[in-house]
């Protein structure tokens, strides 16, 4: 059996019972500006942002569940905390990145749901589960693409890219965005790794959004709160999104947990930990 497929059948077992609750907040993005950054975590690794003017998708997972089939006979994990916009309620999109094949990355029910001219940004190998898109970057470590006027670079990560055992041909990877003299590096899912580390000596990084969820027992795959703050740090990076964390049972750790040990470890300064629950909006602040 597959990780994703145990990971799929362990989550379906700790979620029984467990009732989706609202979230807590609901993002407004028809009211932001397009002159600064401004974004919202919608809940997992799915984030909205508006990077002066354009708008991005991170890995867009908004359905009840996660896992194998489709809407109401998908078999897998199932929310715990509702997507902070439903589908229908998404702003235009001028692309959407995809940051692995992972059925909690990469859902095809959502995808199914974002317009088919939308620009999208996928890693090499993955390329297969976009057809429907007119539009496709296919990008190696290092490799860039322009959406107008937003640089989409690919860099590295530890992690893994199948979907099922079969494919072990799927490249990861996070995305580094650049626009307005500002940088937003998007993580997508990784282990500790110091990959990070030369990122920082090729300019300051406004904002990065690291995965802290899913490391009990999975830490080979999953950064512990304690390692993404550690990567955090090694960028120099200004502010920290954590995601990956309290909207699906994928580990054994506390739901709550996560967030804890983060602010634990930042300490005082937890003031750089921008967004703590489902839903939530930050902006660069004016003159940072």
């Amino acid at each position: 059996m597959s990780k994703a497929l145990r990971d799929t059948a362990v989550g379906q077992r700790l979620d029984l019972g467990r009732c989706t609750a609202p979230a807590p907040y609901r993002p407004d993005p028809a009211t932001w500006s397009d002159d600064r950054l401004t974004v919202a975590w919608l809940g997992h690794a799915t984030v909205l942002l508006n990077v002066f003017g354009s708008t991005v998708l991170t890995d867009p997972v908004l359905e009840p569940r996660i896992g194998l089939g489709r809407g109401l006979v998908k078999l897998g994990p199932r929310r715990l905390i509702a997507p902070a916009l439903r589908k229908r309620e998404l702003p235009r999109l001028d692309a959407v990145l995809l940051s692995h094949a992972h059925m909690d990355h990469t859902d095809l029910g959502t995808l199914r749901s974002i317009p088919s001219r939308t620009r999208v940004v996928v890693q090499s190998g993955n390329r297969d589960l976009v057809r429907r898109f007119h539009a496709v970057d296919e990008l190696a470590w290092g490799e860039r693409a322009h959406v107008g006027a937003l640089e989409v670079e690919s860099v590295e990560t530890r992690h893994w890219g199948a979907r099922m055992v079969t494919d072990r041909h799927r490249g990861w990877g996070g995305y580094l965005l650049r626009k307005g003299g500002r940088t937003v590096l998007f993580g997508g899912d990784t282990a500790y790794t110091d990959a990070f580390d030369r990122l920082r000596e090729r300019g300051p990084v406004d904002l990065a959004i690291l995965p802290i969820g899913a490391y009990d027992p999975w830490v080979s795959s999953h950064a512990s709160p304690e390692e993404a703050w550690r990567m955090f740090r090694a960028l120099k990076a200004e502010y920290f999104l954590p995601i990956h964390h309290s909207t699906f049972r994928l580990s054994r750790e506390p739901l709550d947990e996560p967030m804890q040990r983060l602010l634990a470890v930042a300490g005082a300064e937890r003031w750089r930990v921008v967004i703590s629950e489902v839903g939530q909006t930050w902006s660069l602040p004016a003159g940072d």
